[in-house]
């Protein structure tokens, strides 16, 4: 690496980020958020809380001349005693659109959790630099993905050779996503190796990740969000948290939905929306929520889920996937009658049953990285394609 003394301090401001909704200034850094601080407010999820300071799509992008880079940053991690250790956040080097580097966190702080109760303790723990070198001796865009599953704040930025912000490329089109865990990255095995983010980089669209692990539960302020938020398309990806949680029936799932529709429609009301529906998952296909932790599984050092509702529980209006995928499949067909612009997409057209033969969910529930590439590579050939759902005509559409 070159003496330091050569070297750069940038201050991290908001025109060096994209994919966050906004900042948070802390005692010791900067925290994105995905959610903006009134959504924040009116939510009482520690879940979604935990989720949305999770900077799943957020990158730290600038051009440079600098062979070296370095991010202070003050990751958090969440030990779960008991279940197995969860692996540290990774940060993507991508530089002219191709990956170039990966790197690790050590240090930050800790939060351990207790599976049983659900209650928490706080350690707090060193900022850690995260360095990249080697880069091309060139003028390039450099993006750094933050870990897609750790909060990070950001303390720091120094670089061999001044930066300057990249210009936001206005042929390319904005995609703002809305979708669980799978959408948030769970099991990926990098930040821009996440379904989302395969999926944006095949169809050369600009991402703006709403992907919540636990958190695709139609929640009001979510589509308001979305609402205001500048996008040239959108997706809404919907069912396995629904059903997970066990949050609602069938009566109030199709007006919650038309309702989160509603909501999205007021601020783009012309703007291709697509509404997807749950990859395959066997243990939630046709048996309801919620869904629980088998601790049969950790005791052996492995994390799996399993489904504790009751089949026969449907009749009442107990949700499942296979119901969820009907009732997705009907309202987008009622509305699409007077709004040409909304399609729906079948899950298992991503993932099905015969994928998960050749490529099981290694906890029963997420899909290990090799089916984020497969989910992100399928959704590009029909979302993004020509003719397909999202194809974009007029670069930034229906603009905000």
């Amino acid at each position: 690496m070159p003496d330091h003394n050569d070297w750069t301090t940038t201050p991290l401001r908001p025109e060096l980020l994209r994919g966050a909704a906004e900042w948070e200034r802390t005692e010791r850094g900067l925290l994105p958020h995905r959610l903006l601080a009134w959504a924040r407010a009116q939510n009482t999820d520690p879940q979604l809380a935990m989720a949305e300071s999770q900077p799943s799509g957020v990158r730290v992008v600038f051009r440079t001349d600098a062979t070296a880079v370095e991010l202070d940053v003050l990751p958090t991690k969440r030990v779960y005693p008991g279940a197995p250790p969860r692996p540290d956040g990774v940060y993507d080097m991508v530089v002219d659109g191709d990956l170039a580097g990966q790197a690790g966190a050590t240090g930050g702080d800790t939060i351990t959790v207790d599976l049983a109760t659900g209650a928490a303790e706080h350690q707090s723990g060193p900022v850690a630099t995260v360095a990249f070198d080697g880069l091309p001796a060139r003028t390039k865009n450099v993006e750094i993905w933050l870990p897609h599953n750790e909060t990070t704040e950001l303390v720091a930025l120094r670089t061999n050779a001044p930066v300057r912000p990249v210009e936001a490329d206005r042929a390319r089109p904005v995609w703002l996503h809305h979708g669980s865990s799978i959408s948030h990255g769970s099991n990926a095995a990098s930040p821009s190796t996440i379904w989302p983010a395969v999926a944006a980089s095949l169809g050369g669209v600009e991402l703006v990740n709403l992907g919540f692990g636990g958190g695709a539960l139609l929640d009001p302020f979510t589509a308001r969000v979305m609402r205001d938020s500048r996008a040239d398309l959108i997706s809404v990806k919907l069912g396995i948290n629904l059903v997970n949680a066990d949050l609602m029936r069938l009566r109030a799932f199709g007006p919650a939905v038309h309702g989160f529709l509603d909501t999205i429609r007021e601020g783009h009301p012309t703007t291709p929306l697509l509404v997807v529906s749950a990859i395959h998952c066997p243990i939630q296909e046709d048996t309801p929520g919620p869904l629980a932790f088998d601790l049969d599984s950790i005791a052996t050092g492995t994390m799996r889920f399993r489904a504790t509702g009751d089949p026969d529980e449907r009749a009442a209006g107990k949700l499942t996937l296979t119901v969820i995928r009907d009732e997705l499949a009907r309202i987008v067909a009622q509305r699409s009658a007077d709004d040409p612009n909304l399609h729906y997409l079948d899950g298992l057209e991503l993932y099905g049953e015969k994928d998960f033969a050749e490529l099981p969910l290694p906890d029963g529930l997420h899909p290990d990285a090799a089916t984020h590439r497969l989910i992100g590579e399928r959704f590009a050939d029909i979302a993004f394609a020509d003719g397909g759902p999202l194809q974009v005509e007029r670069p930034h559409q229906d603009m905000r």
